[in-house]
């Protein structure tokens, strides 16, 4: 059975939300799944042989959550070299702002950078167009799963 770690960064708690109805719904495709909470994620390299989802709304001026700003910090300190690792990230954002989805961008910029390859396409999503984001999160699961399962094949 393939892990998947979920990471969220949240500022009114919709992306941990997302993040929780993916863990969710990603564990009924016999995946193992582990929501890591933004408390325990100091010391958090994620393992290149475990998928990675990163769910995160943006603040300010395309700026980070609180919340997982400092293991963002970390990773770019510590720049462990990645390149096994498969993620994916859901931005959580409004197109009405010149920096949408400005904290999604900066995570893949941040896990290219660490040698690591974007299992699918970033996904963003506009609070203009949907007021559920956790509705278009459950949408992209068969993208997200065709492309873990093309790994093993």
């Amino acid at each position: 059975m393939e892990k998947v770690n979920l990471v969220f960064g949240t500022v009114y708690g919709s992306a941990q939300f997302v993040a929780e109805t993916l863990a969710s719904k990603i564990a009924e495709l016999d995946f193992e799944t582990n929501l890591i909470q933004s408390s325990d994620l100091t010391g958090f390299v994620p393992k290149e042989d475990e998928l990675l989802i990163i769910v995160t709304s943006t603040t300010g001026q395309g700026d980070l959550p609180d919340d997982i700003a400092p293991w963002f910090a970390e990773m770019k300190s510590v720049a462990p070299y990645l390149p096994g690792l498969r993620y994916s990230i859901i931005g959580l954002g409004d197109s009405s702002y010149e920096t949408f989805c400005g904290a999604a961008k900066q995570f893949d910029e941040l896990f290219a950078e660490l040698g690591a390859k974007p299992l699918t396409a970033r996904l963003d999503i506009d609070a203009c167009e949907t007021m559920e984001p956790e509705t278009d999160a459950v949408q992209w699961i068969p993208t997200w799963h065709s492309a873990a399962q093309s790994l093993n094949q």
